[in-house]
């Protein structure tokens, strides 16, 4: 193993030549997991992490690989390690399997184990000094012999393993600093390694630090790699398996598993199938639904009906505009719970209302029937839009479709609301009601749509019979 002395290391750093132009460029990225994966051929990626040492770019470097995506749904402190690096570098078969699944387009596979020979051949030719940190006692060291061994010029500026007490911390991250290492390499395993550099990374002093894993075990010597045909075949876990099969086997083979399920998951999602698969769950449930509660309460539709023709001979029904989705118009039925002449005395009372000037509301509104005060009391007069349901024009659960008037009021953020179908019912239909004010009813029907889904809208037809019974904002 060869070491250049810090003395030696003044004069390459001042021969060495500075490509800001490759540091500096932007790659373009996939976002697979909520994770941005940078899209490079690995020759070019290795130049441009050699090129930010010369540019004195200071730069954080991760992998992810199927085991990664596992382990960073379950730790935050990890999660956000990941989060935080300047560049994450696709790892794997798995992360193949997962842009593929999501029709996305993925460079190369950059694992670190392929991605090094072509590092030490760039910091080679710029004189670039690398630390190896991790592994067992003397497996960096194999590593940095392997390292120098092929590229003779290479200058590897200091090893240590993995193994070190807290009290050391401070004086080996002095040591790596006194190196002049341009890239720090630690090989930690998953998720110490990026735990370690997120909360070590502002004393060090390297322009690029790097979390590598086991490469070192590869490169040492310590764990043989795959044959060559078992990389070609991307089998390369299956070989790691085999030699470790009592460590490696629950991150390989139910660890693989959860990842699969999460990567077909996560690639429907990015296909659009789930929402497609919830727009089918969402029909079904409101043709069901709506079927089912029009049958089981068919009595009281006929009590209600007989109740409002004997108050005062008019029309059962009221049909009134209202605005669906994407701002269409449409026909909502409900029972008649006010005076035929309800409309034209509507202007005389706007003054009167008791919510801000969106909607209109009364808690005492003159123009309600006896009959209608009651049905509203109990939401009877809404059991008529279970038609509109059935018909498509409603949902059973959804913002609650306004009145052109109301939406030619609506200002700014106001008009999201309208983004999806109205329903029977809401998130602020069973917290309050009319006792919610308007631009706090806004928020939560944009929060519903943001997060609509089959368990969201059983969860809120189950606490609806609860609130219509309280009766809390009824009026």
């Amino acid at each position: 193993m060869k070491y250049i002395p810090s003395s030696d290391f003044q004069r390459v750093l001042g021969a060495q030549v500075e490509d800001r132009g490759e540091a500096d460029r932007i790659w373009p990225v996939t976002k697979l997991f909520s994770l941005p994966l940078v899209c490079a051929g690995r020759t070019e990626i290795a130049r441009h992490i050699v090129a930010q040492v010369g540019a004195h770019k200071r730069s954080t470097i991760n992998f992810v690989n199927a085991h990664c995506v596992n382990q960073q749904r379950e730790d935050v402190a990890y999660r956000e390690a990941l989060r935080s690096s300047d560049m994450l570098l696709p790892d794997g078969v798995g992360m193949e399997i997962a842009a593929k699944l999501a029709a996305a387009r993925l460079g190369e596979n950059l694992n670190g184990t392929d991605l090094f020979p072509e590092i030490c051949r760039e910091a080679e030719e710029e004189g670039t000094g690398i630390f190896l940190l991790g592994g067992l006692p003397g497996v960096a060291d194999g590593a940095a012999d392997w390292a120098t061994a092929n590229f003779p010029a290479l200058r590897i500026a200091g090893t240590h393993s993995g193994y070190f007490d807290t009290e050391e911390e401070d004086a080996l991250i002095e040591r790596i600093n006194r190196s002049h290492a341009g890239i720090v390499m630690v090989g930690f395993g998953v998720p110490l390694q990026e735990k370690w550099i997120a909360r070590n990374r502002h004393k060090l002093r390297a322009s690029v630090i790097m979390g590598v894993g086991g490469l070192f075990d590869y490169y040492s010597g310590r764990i043989p790699r795959a044959p060559k045909l078992v990389r070609a075949c991307k089998g390369e876990w299956v070989w790691r398996l085999a030699m470790e099969p009592r460590r490696m086997a629950r991150r390989y083979v139910w660890g693989n598993a959860m990842f699969l399920a999460h990567a077909v998951f996560a690639g429907a999602q990015a296909r659009g199938l789930t929402d497609q698969a919830n727009e089918l769950a969402k029909r079904m449930l409101d043709v069901v639904g709506a079927g089912f509660a029009i049958l089981t309460l068919l009595p009281i539709f006929l009590a209600t009906a007989l109740s409002i023709r004997l108050e005062d001979k008019g029309p059962v029904l009221f049909r009134q505009t209202r605005i669906g989705a994407d701002g269409k118009p449409f026909s909502m039925i409900k029972f008649r719970s006010m005076y035929k002449d309800a409309e034209e005395r509507r202007k005389a009372l706007l003054s009167q209302s008791e919510r801000d000037g969106t909607c209109f509301k009364m808690r005492n509104d003159p123009r309600i029937t006896r009959t209608g005060r009651f049905i509203r009391r109990f939401s009877i007069d809404e059991l008529p839009q279970l038609f509109n349901v059935l018909f498509g024009t409603m949902s059973l659960v959804g913002p609650r479709p306004a009145l052109p008037s109301e939406v030619a009021t609506y200002r700014g953020t106001h008009w999201q609301r309208l983004a999806g179908k109205p329903g029977i019912t809401c998130t602020w239909q069973v917290r309050g009601r009319a006792e919610i004010p308007f631009a706090r009813q806004a928020i939560m029907d944009r929060a519903y749509l943001k997060r609509t889904n089959l368990w969201v809208d059983i969860k809120l037809l189950v606490c609806t019979p609860g609130a219509v019974l309280r009766g809390r904002g009824a009026y």
